[in-house]
């Protein structure tokens, strides 16, 4: 009898997913852990990992399709139990059944509009093409671009085979001739102010993944406790450290950054105090026997908290390999289930935008966050002579719930000693 695959729930609060590729078909044998699918929440698009072992025997969700988190998407079990699927919903030419024949899953159906008086042909007989642009878009890229109002055959689509993307709707600005055509069929619709001076102000729709991230940060900041331990840590030795292994042959192309540095110098102070490597829980707190960093991206859409996984198994060189992996793939939308959902602990850096000091909103549902800012130069009192120093500040965030302030200090004084001490992160 097969087994069930059913959308999985990628990230704190995620409540559906959409499907973006399959890159399995009916009837392909796939392994426990293979990436099946392509699925975009609100924040990313991340690779589906199967967590069963067999044949596909049938595809209940079909691409652009969007379904609630826990509802089923396929199926797997024996080759004997393989449903046969219709030729005519997928084109065999193609690698996956990614491309789909039929005009209705993959197109959009464009009418074209007279811009000069704003009207839009009759588009009646649905046997012509008259009047009528197909243009290849994402689920998420035509809701967007229908709540902005936007012409989908004026963007260009930077997606496969030319598919618009939500970030291609997203960062498309409106032509002169478009902007007025706009503003001409919504002037009746709005009200005139009532007041002697007009305000200056213009607002935008939230995009799906920044209301997620105001879902998030809300709710964290409504329901954990949060408090804040700062320190400041001497980073001349370990930058001192960083420019010779960057130049030895052992390390020679990878470049190891200040916050692998940072990333190393967390793992043993996780295993000395496993709180701050927990959740909290109805049914208490759950400690995690894995630890895994997630590293706060910034890109144009938002913020991504992808982790690196089994950090604790890792060197300071396979470490630096991993973040720059995890950043690059995050960018191209190919993290995986478990580096999107299955971080047990965070560290945000903004040390690159010269910020000082700053504190992070820890990222449910897990219990602390590492905060670090740059490492400037100041003096500082050594052995009873002033000398410069590579100072950095660094703040832990802790849920109250889990932690107490004593646990913090130990924690960051860990992290501290580690980093003034570097040498240490190479064994």
């Amino acid at each position: 009898m097969s087994d069930e695959l059913k959308m999985p729930q990628m990230g704190y609060d995620m409540k559906e997913g959409t499907i973006v590729r399959w890159l399995v078909k009916t009837g392909s044998h796939v392994e426990k852990n293979e990436v099946v699918a392509e699925i975009e929440t609100d924040k990313a698009v991340v690779e589906f990992q199967s967590y069963l072992e067999g044949f596909i025997t049938q595809i209940f969700v079909q691409e652009g399709v969007t379904v609630p988190v826990g509802e089923v998407i396929a199926s797997v079990g024996s080759e004997s139990e393989i449903v046969p699927v219709d030729s005519e919903l997928f084109n065999e030419e193609s690698e996956t059944p990614s491309e789909i024949a039929t005009e209705e899953a993959n197109l959009t159906h464009i009418d074209t509009v007279d811009a000069d008086n704003g009207s839009t042909e009759n588009n009646q007989d649905l046997n012509s093409n008259v009047g009528k642009v197909l243009v290849k878009a994402s689920p998420v890229a035509r809701k967007l671009a229908k709540e902005k109002g936007y012409d989908l055959s004026k963007i260009v689509g930077t997606g496969p085979a030319g598919r618009i993307t939500r970030e291609d709707v997203e960062s498309y600005t409106l032509s002169d001739s478009e902007v007025q055509f706009v503003d001409s069929k919504s002037e009746k619709q709005i009200e005139p102010i009532q007041s002697s001076e007009l305000i200056d102000e213009e607002s935008s729709d939230l995009t799906k993944m920044r209301q997620q991230i105001a879902r998030v940060t809300v709710k964290s900041k409504t329901e954990i406790p949060h408090f804040y331990i700062s320190v400041d840590i001497d980073m001349t030795k370990a930058i001192e450290m960083r420019k010779q292994i960057n130049k030895s042959e052992e390390y020679d192309g990878i470049d190891v950054s200040i916050n692998d540095l940072i990333l190393k110098a967390c793992v043993n102070p996780l295993k000395k105090y496993p709180k701050f490597n927990s959740s909290f829980s109805d049914k208490g707190i759950v400690t995690h026997s894995k630890i895994n960093i997630g590293i706060a991206i910034s890109q144009e859409a938002g913020l991504m908290v992808p982790a690196i996984m089994d950090i604790q198994n890792k060197s300071l060189k396979e470490i630096s390999v991993a973040s720059k992996d995890l950043a690059l793939r995050s960018n191209e939308g190919t993290i995986t289930t478990d580096e999107y959902a299955r971080g047990t602990f965070s560290l945000s850096n903004l040390g690159m935008y010269n910020v000082k000091s700053f504190v992070g909103i820890i990222y449910p549902p897990q219990s602390a966050m590492l905060a670090v800012g740059s490492a400037i130069q100041r003096p500082i009192v050594v052995d009873g002579s002033v000398v410069i120093a590579d100072i950095m500040t660094a703040t832990i965030s802790g849920d109250h719930r889990i932690l107490d302030g004593a646990e913090g200090a130990l924690f960051i004084n860990d992290v501290k000693t580690i980093l003034e001490n570097p040498y240490q992160l190479l064994i």
